[in-house]
């Protein structure tokens, strides 16, 4: 029976998607349930998966553009995938000998126990087709792995042998030969010993989600009155925080307290200080939503992808953990879905992470403004008259000029500043505790 697999929609708004890679060969035969390519559309990347088992052919090429709905491959039911090779006995016997010459087997022996052993059992226990299958050369060794017309035609242009591309008995594909061409090129791009440099380039079409972002973030330098306002905080309270508290909230939560979901806490209390903050522009209407979702930007190999926390106004640190986690694990696997990354009012992004100083992050649309973290640096600061060496962060908050005066920008990211810099103020609305105590 021949099953006709189709592409899946990613959402509604979604028409036309590309197979970004092929996960099995032409001709394999398949498991059930079994994830035999990546489709990626300009919002999420999804797992295309085998409805039955059988022998797989494929229909449309790596990265072409398809139609929801078109048959990517067909699954024949009725054919059989590769019986299992039974392990010769002489085998089994070598597999047993040769431990006793390895690292692992019997550490407290010494070298002279160890080779006497080995020389034992090769001349006297090991059957002698054991030593003629030591013996034998490469080639015939290579005989048994198995390689895919399209890989051996890959490593034949490529000039690689079997032992370039792999280290053990299993299937070459195509995917491992594109591996290890890749690391060949690199090693050999400049010969530093004959003095030769590469003028060899690329070129690789881009993904629809990096063509979809490209469209993205021109609209939003064309078509809002982006402005970006900075300020810097010192961080020693929320590290001292950490450092304090760390063993207990991973012992009672099971998640270890992290920078993003303070900054998101923060963020969280103060949007409902500057509700403006949390609005966007509808034609000629600004929509203020009476809930807080936070964007999480997370850096994936396919490009920037933006999961959303839901709700954070009703969140504790822990559940903004636990949610922040999940999410940029499903985002780096890429089984994000657009559910994950459809709405929110605010995003926050993270470029300390790969050692920004400082940066001008661009809005989210259609949200209305977007925060910037940075790394955090130890530099000499004036605290009462003196200097003190302090770790400090530079923070950024970009927002459209249309909806959000200067005076509400501002006043947001001093906020948000004395909260990082106080952080038991949060629990409070932003206020100090003895103001509210004694009702000032």
């Amino acid at each position: 029976m021949i099953i006709e697999i189709k592409i899946p929609s990613p959402g509604e708004s979604v028409s036309e998607v590309e197979i970004a890679s092929w996960l099995v060969e032409n001709g394999d035969f398949v498991e059930k349930d079994q994830e035999i390519a990546e489709v990626e559309s300009d919002k999420a990347t999804l797992p295309l998966m085998a409805e039955e088992s059988g022998i797989i052919t494929i229909k449309e090429e790596t990265g072409k553009t398809i139609s929801v709905g078109t048959v990517a491959c067909t699954i024949d039911t009725e054919g059989k995938g590769p019986e299992k090779e039974k392990q010769p006995a002489g085998d089994k016997i070598e597999d047993q000998a040769l431990p006793i010459s390895g690292k692992a087997a019997h550490p407290a022996a010494d070298h002279d126990n160890k080779e006497e052993t080995v020389k034992t059992v090769k001349d006297n226990s090991a059957p002698e087709g054991i030593q003629e299958q030591k013996e034998k050369p490469d080639k015939e060794k290579h005989d048994k792995i198995r390689i895919s017309p399209l890989a051996r035609k890959l490593m034949e242009d490529e000039n690689l042998s079997v032992d370039d591309v792999i280290n053990g008995l299993r299937r070459i594909t195509r995917n491992d030969v594109s591996v290890v061409s890749g690391l060949k090129d690199s090693k050999t791009s400049f010969d530093r010993a004959n003095g030769k440099a590469s003028r060899e380039s690329t070129r690789q079409k881009m993904s629809l989600l990096r063509r979809k972002l490209s469209v993205r973030l021109v609209a939003v330098k064309n078509e809002t009155a982006m402005l970006t306002t900075f300020n810097e905080v010192d961080m020693s309270k929320i590290i001292e925080l950490r450092q304090k508290y760390q063993s207990r909230f991973v012992e009672k939560h099971g998640v270890k307290l992290g920078f993003m979901s303070v900054f998101a806490k923060a963020v969280t209390e103060t949007l409902k200080l500057y509700p403006n903050i949390n609005s966007y522009l509808e034609g000629d209407d600004i929509i203020t939503p009476q809930f807080i979702d936070i964007g999480i930007a997370v850096q994936t190999e396919k490009g920037l992808m933006v999961p959303v926390l839901r709700n954070t106004e009703v969140m504790g640190l822990a559940d903004i953990e636990k949610n922040i986690i999940t999410l940029a694990e499903k985002a780096r696997k890429n089984r994000i879905s657009i559910e994950d990354m459809s709405g929110g009012t605010f995003t926050i992004t993270n470029g300390g992470i790969f050692g920004s100083l400082l940066s001008t992050p661009i809005l989210n649309p259609p949200q209305s403004a977007i925060l910037g973290m940075h790394n955090i640096v130890e530099r000499p600061v004036a605290i009462k008259g003196k200097v003190e060496i302090r770790p400090m962060m530079y923070i950024a908050l970009s927002y459209d000029h249309r909806i959000i005066d200067g005076k509400d920008s501002v006043g947001f990211l001093v906020k948000v500043k004395e909260m990082l810099e106080d952080p038991v103020k949060m629990v409070f609305r932003g206020q100090d505790p003895e103001d509210m105590l004694l009702d000032l």
